[in-house]
């Protein structure tokens, strides 16, 4: 049995053999009780117990039975039917002064055709209706069933009797609530379909090679280790190492960022990307549920299954809205008997009461938002892992981030370059950067990357040899060359000169590391290398201030390291050297404070306080243990999200209750009209059919403004 944690501590459970239907869509099936894909209601347990997964999931094809194009087949049969029940009803004479020709057994061709539209119609009313009952979960089948089997069967017993039957109110009813339905899942479809889009990313087929042989082969038959061949404008089909080739690919699906990345040989590949004009030789090292698409899949299913604080106030009003609606339904019938009215007319009544509060609008209010918000967050580049963690975001008080890989791009750079005088930056740089081509020490490298990348000459070396601890040696164009710490410059009995004794103590006050290089025992330079602070850091600190929200840097890093970083971000509080457990110590001390945090890590020992935070966003880069013990992930390891996020979520938050406000306020000014309470002042009753419309208006209008969350920018 598998469990998820929200963010509240609370636990949903995942239990084994049992899956979740949709009571209007019974073939779509689910391991959790979540929304349906189709329509958004709300699932229930199924009698099958075979387990599917709703979106991208095996052996099941969810359009299958109770398809969108059904209900507008079956909405098309009843309309035409509809038509000489309505021809033959009390409206013509009502409305035109007229009446159709009756003729002998005409009662009983009507009671035959209203027949047929009840049970060919409303049969999937009356099935969805059974499900819900079961589960003890009523709703909106269960409203919709009562009343058209409380209007047929008033109907049948009319028909051999005086009284009028309500033949055309049933299936007028009926026709507009299937076609209601069919624009409602239209409408629901296009707010939702993370898992869609994402399963849809994946190309059918792969080449791959096998036997000396390149061959196309379905992505299920690929195995771990084979190597596949991806030509230019392909889309990759597995995750991998490039092991032969060098192209640029756009990883705009994974990151956000539209900017193509250049892959070469030994560099990773991600499922979906698309390559460009280069080709590719493709090595598998992980498929199906280990590669990173799928695992996006889990996390994004997990968020649209969790429900937030806003969700399970909509579903409770929604389950207290069906009871209101049924009793309410209850006392319009029995008034108007008592006060004389025919019964054909509390009958209609009870219909259109029932129709009309149906609670549909006020169950996908929330919902329907807060996928859009997933979606659009996928879009820029993080992931939301739990609906409460965005919630919670647009509160939030302070964000506390860690430094290393996550301001900080947790690898070493160059930060200054001096020269002794007669040498130049570059000379310094090539004699650093040649003695220390062939090593793999972080430091070693870093100097590399920064002379290849300002176009300075790495010459050949001989005689390398790595000094444990203190740097590395070799002889450069025949002579001699030093790379290390200051212990070789003593030891070489050279000295740093005056004029750049006072740039080394600041560059060793702020906790940068400093590197001397010599050449035949004279000092030629010194090159200071530090963290490299991306570039985001800066501008995502400016908008949180400007958002009305405090900034701290928590590091286990050094005083020095730690206030360099901060200074240079414009951060007015930060602490150093701080072990995981006091992290958690200050987010607990703000929390005390009544104060909502959170954090931004990337490390294991980030892992504490991003459980204990009110939002916990983890660098996607950083380790699995971040990633599980976050709400919110960042794919680009870009701060600039931080803001982004809580601008969505207080964009989503203002959304929701738009649409709360919508679909309660709807069903309060309407239930009164269609129990025909205003009649006494001249305001008519609604009749069912036209209750049926705009209970499906009110779903739509809930749709529609949960799409115009997209129009804004992050």
């Amino acid at each position: 049995m598998a469990k998820y944690k929200d963010k509240d501590h609370s636990y949903s459970e995942e239990k084994e053999g049992v899956s979740y239907t949709c009571p209007m869509h019974p073939k779509i099936k689910c391991k959790r009780s979540e929304m349906c894909p189709e329509c958004g209601m709300g699932l229930v347990k199924a009698e099958d117990e075979a387990v599917h997964e709703t979106e991208g999931g095996k052996g099941h094809d969810k359009h299958e039975g109770h398809s969108t194009e059904m209900f507008i087949k079956r909405f098309r049969v009843v309309a035409v039917l509809a038509i000489p029940l309505i021809v033959y009803s009390e409206l013509p004479e009502i409305f035109f002064d007229w009446e159709a020709p009756r003729f002998f057994g005409w009662e009983y061709l009507m009671l035959l055709l209203g027949t047929i539209v009840f049970f060919y119609g409303g049969r999937v009313f009356i099935s969805g209706a059974y499900r819900e009952i079961r589960e003890k979960l009523p709703g909106m089948m269960t409203l919709i069933s009562i009343a058209i089997v409380s209007a047929y069967t008033w109907s049948v017993y009319a028909t051999f009797t005086p009284d009028e039957t309500l033949f055309w109110e049933l299936s007028t009813l009926i026709a507009v609530m299937l076609l209601g339905h069919w624009i409602e899942m239209r409408a629901v479809t296009g707010a939702r379909g993370a898992l869609k889009e994402l399963a849809s990313i994946l190309p059918k087929e792969a080449t791959v090679i096998r036997g000396g042989k390149e061959m196309a082969v379905s992505l299920n038959d690929i195995k771990e280790g084979e190597v596949s061949v991806v030509k230019p404008g392909e889309k990759m089909p597995v995750d991998g190492l490039v092991k032969d080739g060098s192209s640029e690919v756009d990883e705009s699906i994974v990151t956000g960022e539209s900017k193509p990345v250049t892959k070469k040989k030994g560099d990773e590949v991600i499922a979906g990307t698309i390559n460009g004009d280069g080709g590719l030789k493709i090595k598998v090292t992980k498929i199906g549920d280990d590669t990173f698409l799928a695992n996006v899949m889990r996390l994004v299913s997990e968020a649209e299954s969790s429900k937030s604080r806003l969700q399970v106030l909509s579903d409770k009003a929604a389950l207290i809205l069906t009871i209101v609606a049924v009793g309410a339904g209850s006392v319009t019938f029995f008034t108007w008997l008592l006060v004389g009215d025919d019964i054909a007319f509390a009958v209609a009544r009870l219909v259109a009461v029932l129709v009309i509060t149906c609670p549909h609008a006020l169950g996908l209010a929330v919902p329907l938002v807060a996928s859009v918000s997933t979606n659009m967050a996928a879009a820029q580049g993080f992931i939301i892992k739990q609906r409460l963690a965005l919630e919670s975001a647009r509160k939030v008080d302070w964000v506390l981030f860690d430094k290393t890989g996550t301001l900080t791009k947790g690898e070493f750079g160059v930060d200054s370059v001096l020269a002794i005088s007669g040498l130049s930056e570059q000379d310094v740089i090539s004699v650093a950067a040649s003695v220390n081509s062939g090593s793999e020490h972080p430091i070693a490298k870093a100097i590399v990357d920064h002379a290849k990348k300002k176009g300075v000459d790495v010459l050949n070396v001989d005689g390398f040899e790595r000094i444990p601890g203190k740097g590395a040696k070799g002889y450069v164009n025949g002579k001699n060359a030093v790379v290390g710490s200051e212990v070789l410059v003593n030891e070489h009995k050279a000295s740093v000169p005056e004029h750049l004794l006072e740039s080394v103590k600041k560059f060793e006050s702020k906790g940068k590391t400093v590197v001397y290089v010599l050449r035949d025992e004279q000092f030629l330079g010194v090159i200071s290398l530090s963290d490299i602070i991306r570039e985001e850091s800066k501008e995502a600190v400016k908008v949180l201030y400007d958002q009305g929200i405090r900034v701290m840097m928590v590091t286990g890093d050094s005083e020095d390291a730690a206030g360099w970083v901060a200074g240079e971000l414009g951060i007015d509080e930060y602490f150093a050297r701080v072990l995981p457990e006091q992290k958690v110590e200050k987010v607990k001390e703000l929390q005390g404070r009544g104060l909502k945090v959170a954090v931004v890590g990337d490390g294991v020992n980030d892992a504490p306080a991003l459980t204990q935070a009110d939002v916990g966003v983890a660098i996607g880069a950083g380790t699995n243990v971040a990633v599980e013990s976050a709400g919110i992930i960042l794919a680009k390891n870009d701060p600039l999200d931080i803001p982004r996020i809580i601008r969505l979520s207080r964009l989503t938050y203002r959304k929701m209750i738009q649409n709360l406000f919508w679909a309660t306020g709807y069903n309060v000014v309407a239930l009164p009209l269609a129990a025909g309470a205003l009649v006494a002042f001249g305001i008519p009753a609604i009749d069912p059919a036209i209750g049926a419309i705009f209970m499906s208006a009110s779903t739509v209008i809930v749709a529609f403004n949960a799409v115009l969350l997209k129009r804004f920018s992050l």
